[in-house]
């Protein structure tokens, strides 16, 4: 425990601040609570002028380094005389008498945010005004002061004005060190995020080997997987959905509602189409003319597993499709959009949680952990399109053959591997999803296909990988399936091509496998 004395030496009262933000939104009480507590403030440029235009006295920094901005404002505030004021140890003899010796006026908080780079990166800006951008006082002078926490408050964002208004104006100017080691802990965060943002944009092709994460928008979960986890979601959600109703979304909702956005990317633009997905996989999913015919068709696939699970449209949700819906136990339903009508009647389970999915670009790589580190890679961006097939059989598939093949393997590359998906007139039949043999995922498929009264005549399959056996297009075929679709690749594939052949079933050949484990 801290003594009397240490309590008294940590605490410090504000007599200057050096204030120099690109962001003055909700600046100005601060700056008038530290006028009015008698502290000197130093500034530069445009902060100088709105502190001037407040009213409020103002030293130019350039009155105490004796040289103006320069370079475009590329140099401001680097300077021995302020970078002294800021790390200056107030305990330190030498320190002290080095401050006399030089002039070095006493900087007690700093008050500085950064030029809003990711913004600008986000924005499309060239690149000449992305590099200008990239802050090197500001940042020097964050970390500085977040060093010299001992002696020496920093505010590092807009986003902590207000706290430390209430602060100051609680305390009459008065700082302890557990309040300045945990702005100097904010600061570097923010530098930190700020750095790795940067490198990012330079290493956009990964030719440098090295993973640089920094999320600063932290949600506390209910829980994990499971209770007795705990769990936390780093990310912006407001900037991916408009949340209209219900309750917090849980660690498994978002994973499920990950799955449900990707795969629904992959029908963006097409017919009215809908997804019921459950434990990450699609448990049912259409398209057709209507969404709610869509929806119908939908949960036909398997209303069973449809119970509690996430649903996804590619259009507006209206009345009469929400009429459908409000009759299932869900938990979460997404859409471009929703009419007033169904909302009224979507909101009226509590719980339910109701998402308007906005226009963002999603990241470009995915990572998880893997034994003592992190396993990183591109997605899978290449979707199977019409041009990209060859026909490996005799036999041709029909025109509405080729847009079920193609539909199903959309379905294939979203569903956990091994996989089979079963596909008849754009409907999901069913899928074998997370198998340890294709022969057990086609088997898997065609039971649960069969236990909800599909008739897999002339339906299609997808694979996301080879046949490395003929008996997989065997077992397909003698359960009515027509046409294939697989990625090809195995040193056997003719043995597959010879059955299709012999038994009048056609086969596509994507060249690219879609694991997804």
């Amino acid at each position: 425990m801290l003594n009397n004395t240490a309590i008294m030496t940590s605490t410090k009262t504000i007599k200057s601040a050096l204030i120099s933000v690109f962001h003055k939104d909700g600046l100005q009480p601060l700056v008038e609570k530290l006028n009015e507590q008698n502290v000197t403030i130093y500034s530069t440029g445009g902060t100088e002028k709105f502190i001037k235009d407040l009213g409020i006295n103002v030293v130019p920094v350039e009155d105490v380094t004796s040289y103006p901005s320069i370079l475009g404002g590329r140099v401001k505030t680097l300077h021995p005389k302020v970078f002294g004021g800021i790390l200056n140890r107030q305990d330190h003899e030498g320190d002290v008498s080095e401050m006399e010796a030089y002039q070095i006026p006493q900087l007690d908080l700093v008050i500085v945010d950064l030029y809003p780079f990711e913004k600008t990166v986000a924005s499309g800006a060239p690149e000449q005004d992305i590099i200008e951008k990239i802050d090197i006082g500001g940042i020097s002078l964050i970390r500085a002061a977040a060093k010299n926490f001992k002696d020496t408050a920093i505010i590092s964002s807009m986003e902590q004005y207000n706290d430390f208004l209430s602060l100051i104006s609680e305390n009459n100017g008065a700082t302890t060190i557990a309040d300045r080691k945990k702005l100097a802990a904010k600061a570097f965060n923010i530098s930190s995020h700020y750095d790795t943002a940067i490198f990012n944009y330079f290493n956009t092709n990964h030719e440098e080997a090295a993973l640089k994460i920094s999320e600063t928008n932290g949600k506390v979960l209910r829980y994990g997987e499971n209770p007795h986890q705990k769990g936390f979601f780093f990310g912006d959600l407001d900037a991916m959905f408009d949340k209209l109703h219900g309750k917090e979304l849980s660690y498994n909702n978002l994973l499920d509602v990950d799955a449900a956005v990707n795969l629904m990317l992959e029908f963006k633009g097409e017919a009215p189409t809908f997804a019921v997905l459950k434990h990450n996989n699609a448990c049912g999913f259409s398209q057709r003319e209507t969404i709610y015919q869509a929806y119908v068709d939908a949960l036909a696939g398997d209303p069973v597993s449809a119970f509690g699970g996430i649903l996804i449209a590619n259009t507006t949700i209206d009345k009469v499709t929400a009429e459908e819906i409000h009759k299932l136990f869900c938990e979460v339903v997404i859409a471009p959009s929703f009419t007033e009508d169904a909302l009224t009647i979507l909101k009226g389970k509590k719980n339910r949680v109701l998402l308007v999915q906005k226009e963002v670009e999603l990241p470009n790589t995915t990572v998880r952990t893997c034994l003592n580190g992190a396993l990183v890679q591109e997605k899978d961006f290449i979707t199977d399109k019409l041009e990209d097939l060859s026909y490996a059989t005799n036999n041709k598939p029909s025109e509405s053959q080729l847009e079920d093949l193609l539909f199903a393997s959309k379905l294939c590359k979203n569903t956990k591997s091994n996989t089979i998906i079963l596909v008849k007139n754009k409907q999901l039949l069913a899928g074998g999803t997370g198998q340890t043999s294709r022969v057990d995922a086609l088997k898997q498929a065609i039971d649960k296909a069969t236990s909800f009264n599909f008739d897999l005549n002339d339906a299609v399959m997808a694979s996301d990988a080879f046949f490395p056996f003929p008996d997989c297009v065997e077992i397909a075929g003698n359960a009515g399936v027509k046409s294939v679709i697989q990625p090809g690749g195995s040193i056997k594939d003719q043995l597959s091509i010879d059955y299709c052949n012999d038994n009048n079933i056609s086969m596509v050949l994507t060249g690219t496998r879609h694991f997804k484990h």
